[in-house]
This record gives structure tokens, C-alpha cells and sequence, in this order.
């Protein structure tokens, strides 16, 4: 995945489904050491929501 130039630090969340990898959330930022364990706790529940709530079985059609 190209990243921005500018970036000094990424974090990445994977997103899965059924223990099959679908994709990452994957954000940069141009502030070094910008992520935290609070920020990937917090990503993670966001992840964890949006794979209970899609029907990713649609999307890979």
C-alpha cells in the first residue's frame, strides 16, 4: 500500500472475517509516534464493529 510522502507513523488494523483476512484499516499521519495502545484498542473496536455488521459474503461476490 503507497503511503503519503509526509507520513511518520502508520497504524494498521487488520480486518477479518471467519479468520479470513478481508482488509486493513490503515492510517498514517505526519506526527512521529502518533498511535498509541489507546488509539489501536480504540481502531480495533471500531474494526471489530464494522466486521459484525457487514455482509462482507455481498461484497466478494
Amino acid at each position: 500500500m503507497a503511503c503519503d510522502g509526509a507520513s511518520a507513523s502508520e497504524i494498521v488494523i487488520p480486518i477479518s472475517k471467519d479468520d479470513t483476512l478481508i482488509g486493513v484499516l490503515d492510517i498514517d499521519s505526519p506526527v512521529k509516534a502518533r498511535f498509541n495502545e489507546e488509539d489501536r484498542r480504540g481502531l480495533q473496536g471500531f474494526v471489530d464493529i464494522l466486521s459484525a455488521n457487514i455482509h462482507w459474503e455481498d461484497l466478494l461476490r
